[in-house]
């Protein structure tokens, strides 16, 4: 069975998974409404990817015998002011659920729990992955610049991402 303070903190980042879906569903309907299908669509791709984290830790709580308690989802910010601005707070996102996993991390090592800390590398290794990519689409955003015909074909190439990686 899961420590009380373990499955309180893994209830926790259920939320946050489940709140950077809705956040990247936010985000995608701005490109969408800007006409960056492309980059909709890859956020789309993000929101599965974070409800598929938030079902991996769900369903290892109750596979330990925990309680899951969800809980209400902030409202996740709806306008920005550019598709560079977007991916700059996609990749402070990012940086912020890294340390959320860190310090989870650091809780299962307190405790003690290997099985907590086996599930956990998974998610210190795909955080890696996830600031890398955020932060590889701000820097072509901020290469791009004002070139309009350089955002469309990085929108086109982001348009045929086929599964949330």
């Amino acid at each position: 069975m899961l420590n009380e303070e373990i499955q309180k903190a893994l209830n926790d980042q259920i939320n946050n998974e489940l709140y950077a879906a809705y956040l990247y569903l936010s985000m995608s309907a701005y490109f969408k409404a800007a006409n960056l299908e492309g980059f909709a669509h890859w956020m789309r791709m993000q929101r599965e990817e974070e409800i598929a984290h938030a079902m991996k830790i769900f369903d290892f709580v109750q596979d330990r015998d925990g309680r899951i308690e969800l809980q209400a989802l902030d409202k996740p910010q709806a306008d920005f002011e550019s598709p560079l601005v977007v991916m700059e707070q996609a990749l402070g996102h990012e940086q912020k659920v890294t340390q959320r996993i860190n310090e989870l991390y650091e809780l299962a090592v307190k405790h003690k729990d290997y099985p907590t800390q086996t599930l956990l590398q998974w998610f210190v290794t795909e955080q890696v992955e996830e600031e890398a990519t955020a932060k590889q689409l701000a820097d072509q955003l901020k290469l791009v610049g004002d070139n309009t015909a350089a955002l469309l074909m990085l929108d086109r190439e982001l348009g045929v991402r086929t599964t949330a990686e």
